[in-house]
Order: C-alpha cells, then sequence, then structure tokens
C-alpha cells in the first residue's frame, strides 16, 4: 500500500505550519527500516544468552508481556509525535510543546543519544564487517580456542589501522546511503538488506537446528524451566532478578527515547494507524531475536562450545564454532554477512536521524549534511576504537573496563530510559502535547487502535516503571 498519498496538515498541538515531507514509497519499507533500527546487536549476544539463563521459553513469556506493556506504548508514541510534527526529535517537540514550555530542551540530548550511541556502534560494525572477510579468506581455519581468543584481543590492542579502516568505511558508506535521501537511498538500502537479513536468518537457523547434537541446545533455549527461572545454579532465588532482565531487554531492544524511532514517524503518511505498525515492528524485532537462540545454541551444543553474552559470543565463541562445523568457512562468513547486515540496518537509521536533524535546524541540503557528519562520527568515534590500545589506561568503571564501556552506558541505562520517560509525560500531560491530541494522532487511518482506557496506565504506571528500569540500571552498576 502507498503511503505518500495524504499531505500533512497543520499539528494539533500549535499554531506553527507543518512543511511537506518526503514520506515513504511504501508501508513495506517503512516497516522494515523502523523493524532494521530496532533489530541490532542486542538480539543476537543478549537475547539468547538472557533467555537460556532465565529458564528458556519461561523467561520468553515475561520478556513479551513487557513488550506489549512498555515497548508498544512508548513505540506508538514516538511515531506519533514525529508523525504531528514532521520533524526529527529536536524539532519535533518545539513543533508540538504549548508555547512557552521547554519540552524542547530534551530534544538536544536526545540526539545526543544518537550521537553517542554510533561513537561506539560504528567501531563494532567495522569489527563485524573485518570478521566477515576474516571468515571468507579462511583466516581462523586450524586454530583453536585460544587462538581465536587470542586473535580478537590482539585486533583491538594492536590493529589500531584495521579498526580505524573498517570504522571510516561503516561510516562512509552509511552516511553515502542517507545521502540518496529517504526513498532512494535509506528506504532501499534498508529493504535490501532487511530481507536478505532475514534469508540468511533462515538458512543459518535450519543449518544450526539439523548439525548432531543440536536436540540438547534446543531443550536449554526452548523448554520451560521454571526453576531456572527461580532460582541460580546454587539455589538462590532470582525471580525478581529474571523479571528486571526482561524488562531491561524488552525496552531497549527497541531503541526507543532517542528519536530513533520518532524521525521515521515524521516521514510516514496518515493512511494507516500506527499501533497495527508498531506491533508488525514489534513481531519482526521479537522474530529475529528468538530466530538468532535458534542458531547459536544448537551450534554450540553440537559442537560442546559454551556459549557466552556479549562480543566474546560473536567474535570468539562462535568463531570456534565454525571452525568445528563442515564448511565453516562459509557458514561463518553467512553469519558475520548477516550480523553486518543487523548492524548496518541501525546504523542507517541513526545517520538518517541526525541527517534530517541538520536540515531540519539549518535547512542546508542532504548532501551537505551528510558529509558534514562523516567528518564530526569519524571524529567521535575515535576515542571508542582508541580506547582498547592508546587510550586504555582509561578505565571508567574500573579494571578492564573500557571508553566503550561509558559510552554503551549513558546511552542505554541513561539516555533511553529518560527520553523514553520524556516521551510518555510529553503525550500524556496536559502541560505536554496532551493524551488527547496523542490519540488522535496515534489512531487517525485504518488498522489497530490505542485504547483509551490505557490512558491511566501510561499516564502513572508506567512512568513509575520507567523510573524504576533507570534506577535499578544505575544501582546495579555502583551499587549492587
Amino acid at each position: 500500500m502507498m503511503l505518500h498519498g495524504s499531505l500533512p496538515r497543520p499539528v494539533q498541538g500549535g499554531t506553527r505550519d507543518v512543511k511537506e515531507r518526503e514520506t515513504f514509497a511504501s508501508r513495506l519499507g517503512f516497516v522494515l527500516i523502523s523493524a532494521g533500527c530496532a533489530i541490532g546487536l542486542g538480539n543476537v549476544w543478549r537475547f539468547p544468552y538472557i533467555v537460556g539463563q532465565y529458564g528458556g521459553a519461561a523467561f520468553v513469556l515475561i520478556y513479551i508481556v513487557f513488550l506489549l506493556i512498555m515497548g508498544l506504548p512508548i513505540m506508538s508514541m514516538e511515531f506519533a509525535v514525529g508523525r504531528a510534527s514532521r520533524k526529527s526529535i529536536t524539532m519535533s517537540f518545539q513543533q508540538l510543546e504549548p508555547r512557552g514550555t521547554k519540552w524542547h530542551w530534551y530534544g538536544w540530548f536526545g540526539m545526543a543519544g544518537n550521537y553517542l550511541l554510533m561513537m561506539f556502534y560504528t567501531t563494532i560494525s567495522g569489527w563485524l564487517l573485518l570478521y566477515f572477510f576474516k571468515l571468507a579468506s579462511g583466516q581462523f581455519e586450524g586454530m583453536d580456542t585460544a587462538q581465536v581468543s587470542e586473535a580478537f584481543i590482539t585486533m583491538r590492542s594492536q590493529d589500531v589501522g584495521i579498526q580505524l579502516l573498517f570504522m571510516v568505511i561503516v561510516v562512509v558508506l552509511g552516511m553515502l546511503v542517507c545521502s540518496r535521501g529517504l526513498k532512494n537511498g535509506v528506504e532501499k538500502a534498508n529493504k535490501a538488506m532487511m530481507l536478505c537479513l532475514l534469508a540468511l536468518l533462515v538458512v543459518l537457523a535450519v543449518r544450526a537446528v539439523t548439525l548432531p547434537g543440536a536436540v540438547e541446545g534446543l531443550k536449554f533455549y526452548l523448554v520451560p524451566n521454571f526453576h531456572n527461572l527461580m532460582y541460580d545454579a546454587d539455589g538462590k532465588f532470582r525471580l525478581f532478578e529474571a523479571i528486571y532482565a526482561a524488562m531491561g531487554q524488552s525496552f531497549f531492544t527497541l531503541s526507543l527515547g532517542i528519536g530513533a524511532m520518532a524521525i521515521f514517524g515524521s516521514y510516514l503518511g496518515r493512511e494507516r494507524s500506527l499501533m497495527g505498525e508498531v506491533i508488525n515492528i514489534t513481531i519482526l524485532d521479537t522474530c529475529v531475536a528468538f530466530v538468532s537462540g535458534l542458531i547459536i545454541f544448537p551450534a554450540c551444543s553440537a559442537y560442546g562450545i559454551e556459549s557466552t553474552s556479549g562480543p566474546s559470543l560473536v567474535f570468539i565463541t562462535l568463531p570456534n564454532v565454525f571452525n568445528h562445523m563442515p564448511l565453516g568457512r562459509f557458514w561463518g562468513a553467512l553469519f558475520f554477512l548477516f550480523m553486518t547486515f543487523a548492524a548496518y540496518s541501525t546504523v542507517i537509521a541513526v545517520f538518517q536521524n541526525m541527517i534530517s536533524f541538520a536540515t531540519d535546524l539549518t535547512g542546508c541540503s542532504i548532501k551537505k549534511a551528510a558529509w558534514v557528519n562523516i567528518v564530526v562520527v569519524i571524529v567521535l568515534s575515535l576515542p571508542c576504537v582508541l580506547g582498547f590500545n592508546v587510550l586504555s589506561g582509561f578505565a571508567p568503571f574500573g579494571d578492564g573496563s573500557t571508553i566503550m564501556d561509558l559510552e554503551d552506558f549513558l546511552t542505554s541505562n541513561t539516555l533511553l530510559p529518560i527520553g523514553s520517560l520524556i516521551y510518555l509525560l510529553f503525550c500524556t500531560s496536559r502541560y505536554g502535547w496532551g493524551f488527547k491530541k496523542f490519540m488522535a494522532e496515534a489512531n487517525e487511518g485504518t488498522g489497530s487502535k490505542f485504547l483509551a482506557w490505557a490512558r491511566v496506565y501510561v499516564t502513572y504506571v508506567l512512568p513509575v516503571i520507567m523510573i524504576v528500569l533507570f534506577a535499578a540500571g544505575y544501582w546495579s552498576k555502583f551499587v549492587g
């Protein structure tokens, strides 16, 4: 269904006029690019691990509940603010806020969150692209576990030039895609990448579940284990810990709070209501995360290799798995191509937000905004690359921590929850945009509607949940 048929209309929340804005060429393009922004590294190296850690399918049920009660309403609000204002995060609050209020102040912090995210995400994306070439060229063939681990450590600590090169490649290619505009650049590129990502996901999952010995990994991942949900290996009660993990994963997986989703709402037509689109994006994001587990756990089980969380899973554990696998060079290259697409879809989505911010704020051309941001993002990404070598002496959270850890914490545990809380308050408070105006925008068009009876929940209950999530993140980092 075409989405560019309806023209923008005056904003419900103010007297300012809204300029006509480019829109998506198709509904599929919007869903795939929004899902691409949500689908990222956390879907692959965090979700499968915590599902297995907290009881498999039993944990998934709790996770889905939090997706429904947290992710869906906040994403709907981001899209609604974007679609009503037709602007990027900074200008959208300014467009919709009551005159004399200061909601737009957060827009600058939200935009800073986009840059902060890319300060380390471009480095990791560069690693993935580099490892695709390493696996494809057979550089890990014949290596044992210790050698694969040492190769990753050496790459980060000594191979500064190659890391810089691939980080620059990621930035330049991403910005060049965005410089071609929404339809001809971002939408076409993300549509192609997401379709390839989904195809690779299915192929890799089929291969993993058909490996000899994969059954035990599937049981570990899929069979509900309520004892593991409630108790750890030492018999310590941890149900509340599992609930917090499910709450955190359901929230962070959707990249909410920094306007990364709102920007795509600003390009969206009004033929369809927002809740149905949000549901489709959430389902796609969850499916990718879930099927990633169908790759990792059966493969690790088949070759007796323990799965771990974080970068070590992708860059150490899985290369070892592929070393044991027949045609491992081929399957390993496919996996890192899949991971590169997953990371790149997020990179391009955030880059589009940066460019839209620049053009909305200054009126400059898209190409000029892209070239300026190439320089800005490369410079801002340098501390992360150098944090493992030249700047390794800076350990913000104690021994073993890096600049990447600091950047990740500030983004994931600070700006994302605070930003989501701001969107909640802005869309529900009479001192902000207000619930009635949000509902009118969210429910315009055909499809699933945001339910009016949810007003009490999103106004009073959900903000408390967000505050608890924010406080718990800081508590676990500095106290617990």
